[in-house]
């Protein structure tokens, strides 16, 4: 059987980028049990309440949801359990001074295989105010009324008639 190349998204946390300003991103491995892959590959996985902490130099995904296998028996895994993250040590020493930090937090963005390894994407985060939010959701309807208008423009005079 060939190996696996590539990347396979099975989890996006869209809210994300929504809820926080993203600072810097790092990719991490994770160490999980055979019905977690499993499960994964299947394409289940929920990241929205996700979140990563830092404990004892090492770094903890906490509150990703992947179901349990529907397939295993007895050896299944519980759905919430915390997950260790797999960085290398002067990343995790830099991650602990930027939590520190008050009002910044590790957050999952996006869960996939990589060349057939488990992946997790975590971005440092700052939360966003509201007036912030009001500000990117005008900035991106402006953004799509510019667009349209110039698809408008591009069209012969025939066709913008109605013909």
């Amino acid at each position: 059987m060939p190996r696996e190349t590539g990347r396979k998204l099975v989890a996006q946390n869209k809210r994300a980028r929504y809820d926080y300003h993203i600072d810097d991103t790092w990719e991490a491995g994770m160490v999980l049990q055979g019905t977690e892959v499993k499960s994964l590959r299947a394409g289940r996985a929920s990241l929205v309440d996700g979140y990563a902490v830092v404990r004892d130099g090492e770094v903890w995904l906490m509150g990703v949801h992947i179901p349990e296998y529907t397939q295993g028996t007895w050896t299944n895994h519980e759905p919430r359990r915390p997950r260790k993250l797999l960085l290398h040590r002067r990343e995790i020493s830099r991650l602990v001074g930027m939590t520190q930090e008050q009002g910044l937090t590790l957050i999952p963005l996006s869960l996939y295989f990589k060349d057939g390894k488990a992946k997790v994407e975590i971005g440092l985060g700052r939360g966003k105010r509201t007036h912030d939010k009001r500000q990117d959701i005008a900035k991106r309807e402006a953004k799509r009324d510019m667009e349209r208008a110039v698809r408008h423009r591009s069209r012969p005079a025939s066709r913008r008639a109605g013909a």
